[in-house]
């Protein structure tokens, strides 16, 4: 008889959805406040993620964009937020699911969340430390050099730059047992 067992890691990362999930219905009924602005990296060739064909062609695996100061008709679903971007002065619409969502950071709370991929085989089972930390954010970075960024910097950037400092970040694949 298999024993039993909570998935543990798996409710953890659908809280934590669902505290972006919050987060993303309060903005989009009340606007930013004050200087929060968010950086939300994504999985882009996935079922149920829309985006334009050029971007696909630019980003065919992952994406960060900035909900900032260039945003309009933000709403946000059970499953999935719709959001209007410009790119290259042109208005366009995306639609992510959450579980596509690979990385959520609000830089003015110094806050942030990693999320891992059930896809994922082998999840080291150790806490994170900032330097691990730095350097799959920096290698992420080098993976996917230019992003869309409203001129601000990198999700990647600022989310190693917020580990570095000590900030709140958490890595869930911390939580993960290896398989």
């Amino acid at each position: 008889m298999k024993d039993p067992h909570f998935e543990y890691d798996r409710l953890v990362q659908e809280a934590l959805k669902g505290v972006m999930k919050d987060v993303l219905a309060e903005v989009s009924a009340q606007g930013l406040p004050g200087e929060h602005h968010f950086y939300i990296t994504f999985r882009t060739g996935e079922d149920g993620v829309r985006l334009p064909n050029h971007l696909a062609a630019k980003y065919p695996d992952e994406m960060t964009i900035v909900l900032q100061h260039r945003f309009h008709g933000l709403e946000v679903f059970d499953d999935h937020f719709k959001v209007g971007l410009s790119f290259n002065q042109k208005p366009e619409l995306l639609v992510i699911p959450f579980d596509e969502v690979t990385s959520f950071v609000d830089p003015a709370a110094q806050f942030a969340l990693q999320f891992g991929s059930e896809d994922e085989d082998e999840i080291e089972a150790e806490p994170m430390t900032p330097q691990l930390f730095d350097e799959q954010m920096l290698a992420s970075q080098q993976k996917h050099p230019a992003r869309p960024r409203n001129g601000a910097e990198s999700a990647d950037t600022e989310t190693a730059r917020a580990r570095a400092a000590g900030e709140n970040v958490v890595p869930l694949d911390a939580f993960r047992k290896k398989s």
